[in-house]
């Protein structure tokens, strides 16, 4: 099964419609499905109370209201609708995150099918609600929150008309970076067989490793943050991959892809051709004279498998050599 991967530009475009393009150009050069922003209007989404969390703090250097910080990274609606146009025509499906009714409407408007809910919104009722209604494909990332907070999300999607058969949950840690101690990606298999739903992963942890294993154990989306350069000013660049770790990622998950199978235990078409070379066969220890009982201590097993299997072994033991063999000969019968 193919790994839907969304790469994350999120607000790495620092308000820049330009940037944002060139995030769109290195997400279709690296390989992923879909590219992925976020709509908002500061003012609806963010209270002028609001401070930064730690590692905004961190990564910005500087004091300021969360509102302050966000304003500075917000693009217009106007340039959602030519970077959703920059997208159609360069073939990679568009995806953006809505902070707030309005925004999620304008997405709407603008012929989004799919909708993904940030972590911070899963208990954003009246969001919920109105993302629900529109019945379209939704991925809900679960950062921050217990099977309650996730079961009560799922419910207010469902009962809006959104078919739990169209929902992706995806196990989520919002912490940028991520601990590798608190990633916790069981917790992703938990959710997948507590709600019976598709499961993925959005990470946030510094580098590759943790999405690839999220594929190999069933992630069936992965999100991941990325950037033109980790040195640019704003809250996330730190935390995301940069173009060259981006591809190596999508890289690395679609190899992974290939080599999970389908579970059947058996010769691949690539190693059937070592069998007859790297198995063994019984052979004569030493030279066998025509009607010596065949016993362990004239013979033994050795390359190559084109004679007779060893699981053989007791069967050939006490019968007569029908002629005579040489050493490291493939004994006959």
């Amino acid at each position: 099964m193919k790994t839907f991967i969304i790469a994350e530009a999120g607000v790495n475009h620092n308000g820049s419609l330009e940037l944002a393009k060139k995030l769109v150009d290195v997400a279709i050069e690296a390989g992923a499905d879909a590219v992925k922003f976020q709509t908002f209007k500061a003012e609806s989404a963010i209270s002028s109370y609001t401070p930064l969390a730690e590692y905004q703090k961190k990564n910005l250097g500087e004091e300021k209201s969360q509102l302050e910080m966000v304003k500075e990274l917000e693009l217009s609606f106007a340039d959602f609708e030519k970077l959703k146009k920059y997208c159609d025509e360069k073939g990679i499906l568009f995806l953006s995150s809505p902070f707030d009714i309005e925004s999620a409407r304008f997405l709407k408007d603008l012929g989004l099918q799919m909708f993904k809910i940030a972590s911070g919104e899963i208990t954003n009722y009246p969001l919920l609600k109105e993302i629900g209604s529109y019945r379209k494909e939704v991925i809900l990332s679960t950062g921050m929150a217990d099977l309650g907070e996730i079961e009560d999300a799922l419910d207010v999607l469902i009962e809006s008309g959104t078919k739990k058969e169209n929902i992706t949950v995806l196990h989520c840690n919002t912490e940028y970076p991520t601990p590798f101690e608190d990633v916790n990606l069981r917790a992703m298999l938990t959710i997948k067989e507590a709600f019976k739903v598709r499961v993925g992963y959005s990470d946030h942890t510094l580098g590759i490793e943790v999405p690839i294993a999220a594929v190999a154990l069933g992630a069936e989306v992965i999100e991941k943050h990325f950037t033109l350069d980790k040195n640019l000013p704003g809250p996330d660049h730190k935390a995301s991959l940069d173009p060259g770790e981006l591809k190596t990622m999508i890289k690395a998950i679609r190899n992974i892809e290939k080599a999970i199978g389908d579970s059947i235990k058996k010769p691949s078409p690539s190693e059937k051709k070592n069998i007859p070379i790297v198995r063994k066969s019984i052979v004569a220890k030493r030279p066998i004279k025509k009607g010596e009982i065949l016993t362990e201590e004239n013979l033994t097993t050795k390359r190559p498998g084109t004679g007779i299997s060893p699981m053989r072994w007791r069967e050939i033991i006490g019968r007569k050599a029908q002629r005579d063999f040489k050493k490291d000969e493939l004994i006959k019968i």
